[in-house]
């Protein structure tokens, strides 16, 4: 694909077919990118910092991902990031805010135009801010959890068999002469 400028003067021909013919200002591959100078030849081809790059660089900064995070999605080194990409990067602790705003903006422009789902968003943003400005005192106290019972100790099946021999079953008459020599025994 083949970006260009202005086109040069028609040539000359019949008047109903007129050809024009264009400078090539920058040549760009499939994916939009522009092709480096040096394409073809040898050694590595310089990276070309396009503004859809800038973008992705302050997005992913914004949402907290580090240099080599940010390096492998663009699928280029830690020290090229830095080179290209040092004016999206040094502004690491107000990238949230940035997008926040600029999230808040096209929220606005949304509802000045009349977009219900836009005026719905927007009163979240709102009250999402709202909360942030103020702090947790606006929002409204939540009932502490019940606390749980604590759960009984599991037995192996030695243990429960010990627990059983001691405590007779009253419906049996060995469980019934157990008990009874337990009663004379502790009184």
């Amino acid at each position: 694909m083949v970006k260009s400028s202005q086109p040069l003067a028609p040539r000359t021909g019949p008047s109903h077919i007129r050809r024009f013919f264009f400078v090539v200002a920058e040549v760009f591959d499939l994916f939009g990118d522009p092709v480096p100078a040096n394409w073809g030849e040898r050694g590595r081809p310089e990276h070309v910092a396009t503004q859809q790059n800038r973008n992705r660089v302050s997005l992913l900064v914004a949402l907290g991902w580090n240099n080599a995070r940010i390096a492998s999605a663009l699928f280029i080194t830690q020290p090229t990031l830095r080179k290209h990409y040092f004016s999206e990067l040094k502004f690491r602790d107000v990238a949230r805010d940035r997008l926040v705003a600029q999230l808040g903006v096209k929220l606005l422009d949304g509802v000045n135009a009349g977009n219900v789902s836009a005026i719905r968003e927007f009163q979240k943003y709102l009250e999402r801010n709202d909360l942030m400005l103020y702090g947790q005192t606006q929002q409204p106290q939540r009932a502490a959890p019940a606390e749980k019972p604590a759960k009984a100790e599991k037995l192996g099946k030695k243990e429960e068999a010990l627990l059983a021999a001691h405590q007779p079953n009253a419906g049996t008459p060995m469980g019934e002469l157990m008990m009874r020599r337990q009663q004379g025994l502790n009184s």
